[in-house]
C-alpha cells in the first residue's frame, strides 16, 4: 500500500507548487508539491480502511506525513483510538504546516472537549517546539470560545518556550481570543501576561484581523504605544 500511495502522490505533484511550498516551509523534509485538496481526497479514501493503512509505517515525504495526519482526523473510530493515533503522530511533526493542518482536522475535539483537553495539556509544557505548537494550535482551533476561553488564556500565560513558531502560535491564539471575546481578553492583556516579544506578535495579529472593530483596534494601538514607552 505504501508504494501505491507514494506513486499516487508523485502523480499528483506539481513542480511550481513544490517550489512555492518550499519557500513557505524552510528546512522541511522532501516536498513533492501536492495541493491540499488532493491530499484530503486521498485521505478520505484511505480512511475507509484505516487498519490496513496504519499497518504500514508512515513514509518520510512531507506529503506522506501530512496525509497521515489527515487520515487520523477524518477516519471513523472510537475517541480513545484516535487519541492514541494522535500521540503516535505528534513526534512526526517538524514544521508549522503539518502541525496546523493536523490540528484543524481534529474536529472531534469540539464534540469531546474534556477528553481532548486532558490529551493536549502535557504538550504545552514540552521541551519540543512543535509539540508545544501542537497544543497551542489545538486550543485556538477548538477551545478559544465560550467557557473554555479563559482557560485557554490561562494556559497561554504559562508557556515560556523561546521558539519563534511557539511564540507566534501563542500570539495567534490570544488574537483569536480577543476577536471572540474582546472585553475579557483586553483585561487579560492589560495585566502584561505575555513576554514582550510574544505580546508584540499578538498585537500585530489583532491589528491584521479584519474582524476587529475600529474601537477595539484603537485601544490595541494605544496599548502598543504604551508598551513602546515602557520599553524606552
Amino acid at each position: 500500500m505504501r508504494d501505491e500511495i507514494r506513486a499516487r502522490l508523485f502523480a499528483m505533484s506539481e513542480e511550481k507548487y513544490r517550489k512555492f511550498s518550499c519557500a513557505l516551509i524552510p528546512n522541511c523534509r522532501t516536498i513533492l508539491g501536492v495541493r491540499l485538496p488532493h491530499l484530503r481526497a486521498l485521505a478520505k479514501e484511505l480512511a475507509v480502511d484505516p487498519d490496513a493503512y496504519f499497518a504500514e509505517p508512515c513514509g518520510d515525504l512531507f506529503e506522506e506525513v501530512m496525509l497521515r495526519g489527515m487520515v487520523i482526523g477524518c477516519m471513523k473510530c472510537p475517541t480513545e483510538q484516535r487519541i492514541q493515533h494522535i500521540r503516535d503522530f505528534i513526534p512526526l511533526i517538524d514544521n508549522w504546516s503539518v502541525c496546523d493542518s493536523f490540528c484543524a482536522g481534529l474536529k472531534e475535539a469540539k464534540k469531546k472537549p474534556d477528553m481532548y483537553w486532558t490529551c493536549i495539556l502535557p504538550y504545552l509544557h514540552s521541551e519540543q517546539a512543535f509539540e508545544v505548537r501542537f497544543g497551542v494550535v489545538m486550543l485556538l482551533d477548538h477551545f478559544a470560545w465560550g467557557e473554555w476561553l479563559p482557560r485557554v488564556l490561562e494556559q497561554m500565560q504559562q508557556i515560556d518556550h523561546p521558539d519563534y513558531y511557539v511564540r507566534m502560535a501563542v500570539g495567534w491564539a490570544v488574537s483569536v481570543c480577543y476577536i471572540r471575546n474582546p472585553a475579557y481578553t483586553w483585561d487579560w492583556m492589560q495585566r502584561g501576561m505575555l513576554d514582550p516579544e510574544t505580546e508584540r506578535m499578538t498585537i500585530q495579529k489583532i491589528l491584521d484581523s479584519r474582524r476587529v472593530t475600529r474601537a477595539d483596534r484603537e485601544r490595541i494601538y494605544t496599548l502598543r504605544e504604551q508598551r513602546k514607552k515602557q520599553k524606552s
